[in-house]
C-alpha cells in the first residue's frame, strides 16, 4: 500500500477523480472542494492544502485538509485511517480535528493523539441525504426568486449568522460568488427576503444543496422547506442529482428534508482535538 501527499489540486483531481466519481454523491464534499481549487474558483488562500491518496493497485482511499480546517476523510475505509493519519502527522505541525465516517474518524483520532498527544472529542454528527422523488413543500406566503445584485450584503450577513463555523471568513467574497454563479435563491414575502437556499455547481452530475438559512424571527412558516424544494426542482431540471447534509442534532430539519423526498445515504462525525 502506498500513501501519497500533494498540495497540487489539479494533479490530485486527475489522480483520484476516477475513483471518486464511482459515487459522486457519497464523495461530494471532497470532489467539490478539490475541483474548486483545481479550476481556480475557490477563494484565495495563504496556506497550502494537503491532499492524500491511498493506492493499492489503484486508488482505494482519499482525504483532504484545506487551510484552517481539520482533515476530512469522507467515506474512507476504517483500516486506511491510521496510515492517512501518519501521512498528515508528517506534514502538519498541528491539527484542529478530523471529520468523516465514524469508525475512520475514530481510528484517525486515536493514531493522531498517539503521535502528537492531546485528546479527541466527538462534537457533531451529520447525515448525508440524496433526493429521491421530490415533493414540493408549502409555505405560508411568498415565493422564490434568484438572488439580486443588491443583496450581496444581506446574503453575506446571513452566511455569517448561520454558518460562521462552515464559512469561517470571506463572507462577502462568498456571497459575491453565489451571485456570479447564480447558485443562491431567495424566498420573498411582500417584497422582503425571508429565507435563502444555495447550492454548489454540479460535479459529475451532482449538486449539493446548502446553505439553507432563515432568520430566527422568520422561522416556522415553511419558507426554508418550500425554497429547498424549489431549488431541488431546479437542480433536477438541469439534469443533475441533488444531495444535502443535515445536523443530526436538529430533528426539525431532518424531518423537513425527508418530507421533501431526501433519503439518508451515510452518517459522519466531527472530532475535535484539544491539548
Amino acid at each position: 500500500m502506498d500513501v501519497r501527499v500533494t498540495s497540487d489540486p489539479r494533479a490530485f483531481e486527475q489522480t483520484v477523480f476516477p475513483f471518486l466519481q464511482q459515487d459522486p454523491v457519497l464523495h461530494t464534499i471532497i470532489m467539490s472542494n478539490v475541483h474548486e481549487r483545481a479550476n481556480g474558483t475557490a477563494r484565495a488562500e495563504d496556506r497550502p492544502s494537503y491532499f492524500v491518496s491511498v493506492h493499492d493497485g489503484g486508488v482505494v482511499g482519499v482525504a483532504m485538509r484545506t487551510p484552517g480546517r481539520g482533515v476530512y476523510l469522507g467515506a474512507l475505509r476504517p483500516e486506511l485511517a491510521e496510515p492517512v493519519a501518519d501521512a498528515y502527522a508528517d506534514v502538519l505541525p498541528e491539527l484542529t480535528g478530523v471529520a468523516g465516517d465514524q469508525p475512520a474518524a475514530k481510528a484517525f483520532a486515536e493514531r493522531w493523539c498517539e503521535r502528537r498527544g492531546g485528546q479527541a472529542t466527538e462534537t457533531k454528527g451529520t447525515r448525508l441525504h440524496k433526493l429521491g422523488t421530490l415533493t414540493s413543500l408549502p409555505a405560508d406566503a411568498g415565493g422564490p426568486r434568484p438572488m439580486n445584485a443588491d443583496e450581496v450584503d444581506l446574503v453575506s450577513t446571513w452566511g455569517h449568522d448561520g454558518f460562521a463555523e462552515e464559512l469561517r471568513t470571506g463572507y462577502r467574497e462568498w456571497a459575491e460568488r453565489q451571485l456570479r454563479q447564480q447558485t443562491m435563491w431567495i424566498w420573498e414575502v411582500d417584497g422582503e427576503p425571508v429565507s435563502m437556499v444555495g447550492y454548489h455547481l454540479p460535479i459529475f452530475g451532482v449538486c449539493r444543496v446548502g446553505p439553507v438559512y432563515t432568520p430566527p424571527e422568520r422561522r416556522r412558516h415553511g419558507y426554508a422547506g418550500a425554497l429547498t424544494s424549489h431549488v431541488s426542482a431546479e437542480i433536477l431540471a438541469q439534469g443533475n442529482q441533488a444531495c444535502l447534509y443535515t445536523d443530526l442534532a436538529n430533528p426539525t430539519s431532518n424531518k423537513i428534508y425527508h418530507q421533501a423526498g431526501y433519503r439518508p445515504v451515510a452518517d459522519f462525525v466531527d472530532v475535535e482535538f484539544t491539548a
